[in-house]
Formats: structure tokens, sequence, C-alpha cells
């Protein structure tokens, strides 16, 4: 009878074992077909997973990433929309399985970023008080958090830039949103350059930041930097043909 036992019980963990290796495997899989510019097969995989392991956080997480990118390569608002959703709703996921999980709560900043972006004046000054949150709070949680800084960079940018009834928006709903400025927004996206040097939409955000400040020769050097770079992501080749309209017109 013990034999008995002890043989059932070497067969499930080995059965567990192999399904844990199994979606290890899977996951690789996943960030590589995202380093391949295949974002929309990495985003099945991604919910392939979910399907054997629905609590797997690193699933959750980039699925979260790669709904956000797919989405605002949309044309259409309402699809942008629906991708966006589902962004956050993988990232709402994320969180409710570890509230501390730097990757999730990055996760989440971007998704609601990125319907921020889209949003009419009221939900965009809403969206905008999270975004902040949930950067500092993946900052918090991984302070080399590279894309969490762009994040913050991006938020002081886009407050910086608040249009006079989103203002009128964020007294009325909130009595104003903390102070965001250009420089808060360099020093942001200067931090994310320093940890991930390869990040290419930070040079064309952090170029558009020191053109908006008047400082011309280093959105210029930013520029040349980025055009320098390899592509990584699906979107570099579209980034780094921004950045060489850019360059063109500060020339």
């Amino acid at each position: 009878m013990m034999k008995r036992i002890l043989t059932i019980s070497f067969l499930l963990c080995s059965v567990l074992f192999a399904k844990a290796q199994s979606v290890d495997e899977m996951v690789e899989q996943a960030k590589q077909l995202e380093l391949q510019m295949k974002e929309e097969t990495a985003l099945d995989k991604d919910k392939e997973i979910l399907k054997i392991q629905p609590g797997e956080i690193r699933a959750m997480n980039q699925a979260s990433q790669m709904c956000s990118r797919i989405g605002n390569r949309q044309k259409d608002k309402s699809a942008k929309t629906n991708y966006f959703n589902q962004a956050k709703s993988y990232a709402q996921s994320a969180l409710k399985i570890d509230p501390n999980n730097a990757d999730a709560n990055l996760a989440m900043a971007v998704a609601m970023g990125r319907m921020a972006l889209i949003s009419g004046a009221k939900e965009k000054v809403a969206a905008s008080k999270d975004v902040k949150k949930y950067a500092e709070l993946a900052i918090k949680f991984n302070p080399n958090l590279a894309q969490a800084y762009h994040v913050l960079g991006k938020w002081n940018y886009e407050v910086a830039n608040l249009n006079v009834f989103e203002r009128g928006a964020a007294k009325m709903l909130f009595g104003g949103l903390p102070d965001g400025s250009l420089k808060n927004a360099i020093v942001n996206y200067e931090k994310c350059r320093q940890l991930d040097p390869a990040f290419l939409l930070n040079y064309y955000e952090l170029a558009r930041a020191y053109k908006a400040d008047d400082q011309q020769d280093k959105a210029i050097e930013v520029l040349k930097k980025a055009l320098s770079l390899r592509s990584i992501y699906q979107d570099d080749a579209s980034i780094k043909a921004d950045c060489k309209k850019m360059l063109d017109d500060l020339q």
C-alpha cells in the first residue's frame, strides 16, 4: 500500500514539474516572439499560457504590455479602446495576485496612460492620477525599472501641456493635479536612458521634451543617437522615422 502511495506521489510530482517546466518554456517563447517583433503572436502565446496556468503573472504582465502596444497602432479609436481595456484587465489580474509586483504596476501605468491619451478632458485627468500612482509604485518595488521612469517622464510632459479645459476638469474633479513640468519630464527620461540605453521610444520623447524646453541642441543630440540604435521592438522602425522627421525639422 505504501509503495503504491509513493508511486502515485512520484507520478503526480513528475506531472506538476513537467507542467511548470512547460509553462516556463512558453513564457520564454512569448518573450522571444516579442523580440522577434511578432507582438500579436506573443499575445496569443500569453493567452495560451493563461489557459494552462491562469495565475501566471509573467504572462499577464506581458499580455498587458502587448495589448497596450498593439492598441496604440490601431487606427480606429474603438479598436484602440478595446485593446487598452484588455491591457488594463490583464494588469488588474496581475495586481490582484501580487500588488507589489513592479512589472504589474508598470503595465497598469502604461495601460491607463494609453487610455488617457485618447480620452476626453475629464477622463484624461482622472486616469492621469492613476498613471502617476502606478508608475511611482513600480519604481518603489524596482528602482531600476527603466520604463517606469519613462512613464513618469511622459506623465510630467503631458501634465505640463494640459490645455485650459483639462486644467479646469482637474480643478473641478480633484482640486487640481500635482505639478508636472518639462524639467521633471527630462529628469525622468534621462534616468530611463541611463538604465536602458537601448529603449528607442524614450529617445523620441526625451527629444520632444528638450525641444519644448527650447534646448534644441540637446534634442538634436538625442535624435542622432536614437537613429544610430538597433531596432528591438516592433514599433522601433516607426519611432526611428518620427525621430528622423523631427531631426530634419530642427536642422
